[in-house]
C-alpha cells in the first residue's frame, strides 16, 4: 500500500501561496526564491527516491506543466517529474499533455484510496492547496514534508484551514538550512 505525502513550502504564518511566482494577483509572489539553498535541493532530490506517483490539483498541474516538461533531464527533479505517473484532480481538464499525466478517475476520496491501495512507495502532493484540504478532510494524508521559511506575510492562502478535529503528528525529521528554512517531516498518527 502506498503512502500519501503532502509536500509544501510555507511561511512561518502558514502561507503556501505564491512560492516562486506571483499568481492571481498575489502581491507577495516569489517569496521563497531567496531562501533556496543546496540543502533544500539535496532534500528534494532525496525525497523523490520513494515517490512512485504525483497527485496535483488542476491549477498546480497547469503551473507545473508550464515549466517542468521543458527542463533538461540533467536536472534530477525534472527527470523524475517528467517520467513519473501524475494524477490530476480536475473537473475541467480532459486532455492532459504532460507525459504520464492522467485525470483522476472519479471523486477524490474513492479515487485516491484506490491509488493508495495499488502499488508501493509514496504518492507526493505538491502545492494543490484546495486538493490538500479535501485530502485532509477525507483522512487520506499519511505524512507532511514542510519547508518552513523564516518569513511572515500576513496574507495569502494557508495550508491548514479550519480542521474539523485535532490531527496528532509525529516528528520524523527536523533539519535547518543555511538560509533559516526548517525542513520538517511528520507522520500522521492514526
Amino acid at each position: 500500500m502506498r503512502k500519501l505525502s503532502v509536500i509544501e513550502f510555507l511561511t512561518l504564518d502558514g502561507v503556501m501561496q505564491g512560492l516562486a511566482t506571483p499568481e492571481d494577483g498575489f502581491e507577495h509572489g516569489g517569496w521563497g526564491l531567496p531562501y533556496f539553498d543546496e540543502r533544500q535541493a539535496a532534500a528534494s532530490t532525496q525525497g523523490i527516491a520513494s515517490t512512485t506517483a504525483y497527485l496535483f490539483g488542476r491549477r498546480t498541474y497547469e503551473h507545473m506543466l508550464a515549466f517542468w516538461p521543458d527542463q533538461p533531464d540533467s536536472d534530477p527533479m525534472a527527470a523524475h517529474l517528467n517520467a513519473t505517473v501524475k494524477h490530476v484532480a480536475t473537473g475541467t481538464l480532459t486532455d492532459l499533455t504532460w507525459n504520464n499525466a492522467h485525470v483522476l478517475d472519479g471523486p477524490v476520496g474513492p479515487a485516491v484510496r484506490k491509488l493508495k491501495d495499488d502499488g508501493e512507495g509514496t504518492i507526493a502532493v505538491l502545492g494543490s492547496g484546495l486538493l490538500v484540504q479535501e485530502l485532509i478532510a477525507e483522512d487520506l494524508v499519511d505524512g507532511y514534508r514542510l519547508f518552513l521559511h523564516p518569513l511572515l506575510l500576513g496574507t495569502g492562502e494557508r495550508l491548514f484551514r479550519g480542521l474539523d478535529a485535532p490531527r496528532p503528528l509525529q516528528l520524523v525529521d527536523c533539519t535547518p538550512t543555511s538560509t533559516g528554512v526548517i525542513m520538517l517531516s511528520y507522520d500522521v498518527i492514526r
